[in-house]
């Protein structure tokens, strides 16, 4: 909307318009692009009311007119329900921001949670339940959004074609290297139940270092390269980063034309070997792991008992044969990698009979013996020991005789007490 009577300081301009975008309104110089003047919290307040402020969600995010209406609406239903009527402006505006984002994945546009979260410089954990909220109130479904689905759009984030050579890249290169590297993390189970920024903020940066692997990008940490990139960091994607590097290595030990040990700090040139024969380094990897501990399990109930061994011990050894029980125990055949429904339900359960029991052995997480496992199976939350239930104390307990005598002086204990207090009042007379 031009704004008449006013002219540009800098240049003269008369073209003025309102650029109510981001948090604040201002009036901005088409020509030249100087602000003329900023709002204030006393004329507007912070994004407007909840429909300008999703007006202003659709420019920034560039959506079609349909996704807009269909925003608009959402909003207009969900806004007269008794949850969201009487709420504070903040409220309404992540209200807005989340018809927006179900509008968006009705219409397969790419766009994350963690994108309105910003836009709206909102927490994260409050825009989820308000989204939550929502969908329950207006009783509508959202297909659910894969990481794959949005990495253009925050690959395009990532400003680095205005730099030299070595450090600038093609954002369609970009893109192709970082969803291939996020679909491969998805086939090792790195993907499963993680937030997506992370992931693709580490999927982007090894993607950049792996499709020209100088010396310049592979010295750059991290954090320098989101300086350069104009992003901000992530302090989870240094996880993904070793975790993903990880998975390479385990893959890249496969690559029949290597002749020495493969690891973090030399897998990336070899990221592009990987990636262009990754379902063949899968099997490959998958196989040599299910040898190598078949091989151990063969090995290890090979061993004569030795003298040291407790009768209790040998008799367990003989009674037992390898095929039947060390080997079947140690044996990694897919079948036990991917535990059945009735066996996933019953991950919860089997720490608290191994509880009851009180085993001095727990049961082995079988997530240690495969190559590549979910991550809450590999790295289980601890449990938290159930705590005795307190008996109330009314006063009228009996008090046994050892708990009295705790209670008691003994000769030596009062004297000491008396001198320490003699010394403490001579010093505060001094």
């Amino acid at each position: 909307m031009f704004r008449s009577g006013l002219t540009c300081p800098g240049c003269g301009s008369s073209n003025i318009v309102d650029d109510d975008l981001y948090s604040q309104a201002q009036l901005v110089c088409t020509d030249c692009g100087s602000v003329v003047s900023e709002g204030t919290l006393a004329d507007d307040p912070v994004g407007g009311s909840g429909v300008q402020r999703l007006k202003a969600l659709c420019q920034i995010l560039r959506v079609n007119a349909e996704i807009e209406d269909q925003s608009e609406k959402y909003y207009k239903e969900a806004y007269q329900h008794e949850s969201f009527i009487n709420v504070t402006l903040q409220k309404k505006e992540i209200l807005a921001g989340c018809c927006l984002l179900v509008s968006c994945r009705m219409r397969n546009w790419p766009i994350t949670m963690g994108t309105i979260s910003c836009l709206l410089d909102a927490d994260f954990n409050v825009v989820g339940a308000t989204y939550k909220e929502m969908m329950k109130i207006l009783n509508i479904k959202a297909p659910i959004v894969n990481v794959t689905d949005v990495m253009e759009a925050h690959s395009q984030e990532y400003k680095m074609s205005s730099y030299p050579e070595e450090l600038a890249e093609n954002s369609k290169d970009l893109t192709r290297r970082a969803v291939a590297l996020v679909e491969l993390a998805a086939d090792s189970w790195i993907v499963t139940g993680r937030k997506p920024i992370p992931i693709m903020m580490a999927a982007v940066y090894l993607g950049w270092q792996s499709l020209k692997p100088n010396q310049h990008r592979l010295r750059m940490s991290l954090e320098k390269f989101c300086q350069l990139a104009q992003v901000k960091k992530c302090r989870a994607a240094m996880t993904r980063i070793a975790e993903m590097k990880e998975m390479l290595c385990k893959l890249g030990k496969e690559l029949p034309w290597l002749r020495g040990a493969v690891t973090p700090d030399n897998v990336i040139p070899q990221v592009d070997d990987i990636l262009q024969n990754r379902h063949a380094l899968l099997r490959r990897a998958m196989r040599a792991h299910e040898d190598t501990l078949q091989a151990e399990c063969q090995t290890s109930s090979a061993d004569p008992p030795t003298e040291q061994t407790a009768p209790s011990q040998i008799t367990e050894h003989v009674d037992q044969t390898p095929s039947a029980s060390s080997v079947e125990q140690c044996e990694p055949n897919p079948e036990r990698a991917e535990p059945p429904a009735d066996k996933e339900a019953n991950l919860h359960t089997a720490p608290e009979q191994s509880d009851a029991q009180e085993s001095p052995d727990p049961a082995p997480n079988w997530g240690k013996r495969v190559l590549f496992a979910p991550p809450c199976v590999v790295h289980p939350k601890k449990r938290r020991a159930a705590q005795p239930e307190l008996q109330d104390v009314n006063g009228d307990e009996e008090i046994s005789d050892s708990e009295i005598d705790s209670y008691l002086r003994t000769p030596r204990e009062v004297r000491d007490f008396a001198l320490t207090q003699k010394m403490l009042s001579d010093e505060g007379k001094s």
